[in-house]
């Protein structure tokens, strides 16, 4: 019987279980997949962040509440107009100053 080696910080989200971890390849941005070999749950091990930092909305907001439109926006920081405007919904008017 083959056995599997356990490697420190393989822990299934789902059963909990450290022994019977196998890679499973990798995810779109590259990071490393697994899968557990007793409930059969895929899960990657360090997930990257997917959301933008509070200084890049607070920066784009302030740039929105000086005149410049939610489309422009999104073209100068590189993100949806969506975002911006979500945001802005989200906070309300008033920006922390």
């Amino acid at each position: 019987m083959k056995r599997t080696k356990v490697i420190e910080g393989r822990r299934c989200p789902n059963c909990g279980d450290e022994e019977n971890q196998a890679n499973f390849g990798y995810n779109r941005s590259g990071t490393q997949r697994c899968k557990c070999k007793l409930c059969k749950k895929t899960y990657t091990l360090e997930p990257k962040a997917r959301a933008y930092s509070e200084e890049v909305r607070d920066s784009a907001m302030k740039t929105f509440y000086t005149g410049v439109s939610g489309r422009q926006i999104g073209i100068l920081f590189g993100m949806s107009k969506g975002n911006v405007y979500n945001w802005i919904k989200k906070n309300g008017s008033g920006l922390e100053e």
